[in-house]
């Protein structure tokens, strides 16, 4: 999916792409885009999110769409004031634990069920993004990936505390084993990031399925190459491709630069300043030929 609107002199350009992968028989990923251009998020922001959802058969589906439904739902509940997303963001993740941990505590621990969640929200040049888990957020300046949530993972605690490589993280069996998630306790820490946007700025939220097989920078380099919607496609084309054995999913903003937009305005007219110039010369040469054969034919008589 794709969508647009002006944020000051810059485009806002959103896509988004899920794909299940190709072992599991449920796609336990959910994403959100919220329309820029829709009265909501004109007015309190666009809410972007991908949620990972765990458990048994058709759990963390469920868990996952919950989450994804109740952060839109209690976002936009009210009017934000600017200062105010941070806190919003937190309520809304606080209230999507609850919901889940309700949806399975009546049934016992053998429908457990629970979900990552990441969340941005852009609005202007503010960005707030809220995470639990190891779905992930980065920030793409100046053609530089930044990573900007920390994974809530057993192996990311192990390489914070210098007991494990980044390369020994990527390849360790306990990689998916999550520290923190919504649905698992009654209460739950949200991490809270807020980071000032620049023209030209993208923003890429990942489930594990896509930033466990592709390295920071090919990320970078396959979300720089294309607009946003075809980006987040060819990130999960591409995890596919080298073997995520996971769901797989991906959301992409860019802060489109307005000279890009003159550029694209005058390859436009060029093109078609060209057209002009060849249609132009064809007329000319048949005009020419045209006349020949008259003169031709009446010098022959």
């Amino acid at each position: 999916m794709t969508a647009r609107t002006r944020v000051r002199e810059t485009t806002l350009l959103v896509g988004a792409a899920t794909d299940p992968g190709p072992v599991r028989e449920q796609n336990e990923d959910a994403v959100l885009v919220v329309d820029p251009a829709s009265p909501e998020a004109q007015q309190d922001g666009v809410l972007l999110a991908v949620a990972d959802g765990m458990g048994g058969y058709r759990s963390g589906e469920v868990a996952a769409h919950i989450a994804i439904e109740t952060l839109r739902e209690e976002y936009y509940a009210a009017p934000v004031e600017r200062a105010e997303i941070a806190t919003r963001l937190q309520q809304a993740f606080r209230r999507a634990n609850e919901r889940i941990l309700r949806e399975w505590q009546p049934h016992g621990e053998e429908q457990l069920m629970g979900t990552t969640l990441v969340a941005a929200v852009i609005r202007g040049d503010a960005l707030v993004v809220a995470n639990v888990g190891d779905s992930r957020a980065y920030l793409i300046r100046a053609r530089r990936p930044t990573r900007i949530t920390r994974d809530h993972s057993l192996v990311a605690e192990q390489v914070e505390a210098g007991l494990m490589t980044q390369e020994e993280a990527r390849g360790s069996s306990y990689r998916n084993v999550i520290t923190r998630a919504l649905g698992y306790r009654p209460k739950v820490d949200v991490d809270i990031f807020e980071i000032r946007l620049m023209s030209d700025d993208r923003v890429v939220l990942t489930s594990d399925g896509v930033h466990d097989v592709l390295t920071d920078e090919e990320l970078a380099m396959i979300v720089l190459s294309e607009e946003p919607d075809r980006a987040a496609r060819l990130l999960v084309e591409r995890a596919i491709e080298r073997g995520s054995q996971d769901n797989a999913s991906a959301v992409v903003a860019w802060l489109k630069p307005p000279h890009i937009h003159e550029a694209e305005q005058q390859a436009e007219e060029s093109t078609g300043n060209r057209w002009m110039i060849v249609l132009i010369v064809l007329g000319l040469v048949v005009f020419i030929a045209i006349i020949g054969v008259i003169l031709s034919l009446g010098y022959g008589g």
